[in-house]
């Protein structure tokens, strides 16, 4: 699979001021993981991007690029 950038998620948190740190304590996850997400190396399950939108109140689609 290709790095293209699926996820927003480096992004929102940017504009949120919010840090890769602070969501790896909110979701109990590796600072690592959560590195991962934001560079699009590899992609977060669904059920987790539903609570990484419902951390920073936002629709999930604000999460993911458009594929058109």
């Amino acid at each position: 699979m290709s790095n293209k950038a699926i996820n927003r998620l480096k992004a929102v948190l940017a504009e949120q001021g919010k840090t890769n740190k602070w969501l790896a304590v909110e979701l109990n996850k590796n600072e690592t993981t959560i590195s991962r997400w934001c560079t699009n190396e590899v992609q977060p399950p669904v059920e987790t991007m539903l609570q990484i939108a419902e951390l920073l109140n936002i629709d999930i689609k604000e999460l993911l690029n458009s594929t058109k």
